[in-house]
């Protein structure tokens, strides 16, 4: 009798590092993180006690800690206004739409940028409505431009990072890259959001209403191109047909 084969065995990591990435359902995650920002949007707006005492609370206690660390303010600052700044962001935004164009993907890349504008005109509109003051301080140690609410800061570091990780799982890259963007992107929303806090320009329902409008956005978009992007192929592979 011929020898019996014996099995074949797989590595675990090469498997793991190409198994694809657990789809999050993103038209749910964007009615509930709509949702969520209109009830944090209602209280904001009819000034709810109970929430603005936490925010002020929360922003005395940091502010004083910030007059009273210097070194540690500073460092606060640099994260805020440079590295987590919402310039930065649309920065790495653009450097990905300009590697999705290069690859071809010229829809993808146009929908990164839309969902990115439309985020930028979105706080832009919700801030001039609610007209929401900032906290005010006799010894500040920074200052901001603009109503509070929502917090763009905030809002553009959720927005960057969702896509990019959007990006990352859509085009399969390797779970190493997946799992070190993500680090990076839970590290820099709740960071800036911390820095903005601590330095006394936005109350933590500023912050938590960036969040929630920038998850909304960003699974609102990623819902909106699975059912557009394959109707706009099929329509180009038959007009591709018809030509020939």
């Amino acid at each position: 009798m011929p020898p019996t084969p014996r099995p074949t065995i797989r590595s675990s990591a090469v498997d793991d590092d190409h198994r694809p990435a657990p789809r999050v359902p993103a038209l749910p995650c964007a009615v509930l993180c709509v949702l969520v920002f209109g009830l944090l949007l209602t209280l904001v707006a009819v000034r709810w006690e109970p929430l603005m005492a936490v925010d002020r609370a929360l922003a005395g206690a940091l502010h004083r800690t910030a007059v009273a660390a210097p070194g540690w303010t500073r460092l606060n600052r640099v994260l805020s206004d440079w590295l987590w700044d919402p310039w930065m962001m649309r920065v790495v935004l653009v450097a990905a739409v300009v590697l999705l164009v290069r690859r071809g993907e010229r829809l993808l890349g146009v929908w990164v940028a839309a969902t990115a504008l439309v985020g930028t005109g979105l706080q832009q509109v919700l801030k001039a409505m609610i007209g929401r003051d900032r906290p005010v301080w006799p010894d500040p140690v920074d200052s901001a431009h603009y109503a509070a609410f929502p917090s763009g800061h905030a809002m553009s570091a959720l927005i960057t990072g969702a896509l990019v990780l959007w990006l990352l799982c859509r085009c399969g890259a390797r779970s190493l890259w997946r799992w070190t963007a993500g680090a990076v992107a839970v590290v820099s929303v709740v960071g800036v959001g911390f820095t903005r806090v601590y330095l006394g320009v936005h109350w933590l329902s500023d912050v938590v209403g960036g969040w929630l409008l920038g998850g909304a956005l960003v699974a609102a978009a990623a819902a909106a191109y699975t059912g557009f992007a394959p109707r706009v192929g099929n329509g180009a592979a038959q007009w591709e047909v018809e030509r020939s």
